[in-house]
Parts: structure tokens; sequence; C-alpha cells
């Protein structure tokens, strides 16, 4: 059965993923407050982008994908941006092995 993984902005500028067997009555669903409980709370919603898979299972995977993404990589996703997908998935945080010296992942051995 197909199914859709989508992203939504809300009034307040939040985005919300979702994934669905039938797109077009879920966001009937937003707009009427019977969609998901974060999106009841910030009507109307607004449809920004959506894929479509051979299988429901399949979206609902990117669907768990793509919601732990950040704003700005969810917004390189939407404008079809997908060369600065990469590079917005690389971890900025401040132990993050660039930081440490290291210009890969895994130290090789040393003989």
């Amino acid at each position: 059965m197909r199914g859709y993984m989508y992203i939504l902005e809300c009034f307040d500028l939040t985005y919300y993923v979702g994934s669905t067997k039938n797109l077009e009555k879920r966001l009937v669903e937003h707009q009427n407050g019977e969609g998901a409980n974060y999106t009841k709370n910030r009507l109307p919603v607004k449809l920004l982008y959506y894929e479509e898979y051979d299988r429901i299972d399949v979206a609902f995977q990117r669907e768990k994908q793509v919601q732990g993404w950040s704003r700005l990589k969810k917004q390189a996703l939407i404008n079809g941006n997908y060369d600065d997908l990469p590079k917005l998935a690389e971890c900025k945080n401040s132990s993050h092995y660039k930081n440490k010296g290291f210009d890969f992942a895994q130290p090789t051995e040393l003989n």
C-alpha cells in the first residue's frame, strides 16, 4: 500500500513531519484539528513537501529519519537543496572528532 512522508508548516512557523496512506485525507484532518495534537494547536497548516513511496512502512521510516533532522536540514530538503544535506548532517558539538585534531572518525593502528 502506498505511503507518503510529508512536512507541514504550522501557523507558528514550526515544522511537522508525518506519514500517511492518504495524503489528501490527512491534510484535511490536520486542517480540521483532527490530526496530531501538535498541529491541532498550531492551525492553519500548509503542506510544504512530500515524498511518495510504494509502501507505508518505508514512508514511516523516512518520517522518523527526517524528524531527527535540524530545521536547516529540513529546509534544505523542502527547497530541493540536496547537495547541502550531507554538510548539514555533520555534528557541530564541541566534542566532535574534528575538534580533537582528527580528520577521520576512527584512528588507525600505529606499528
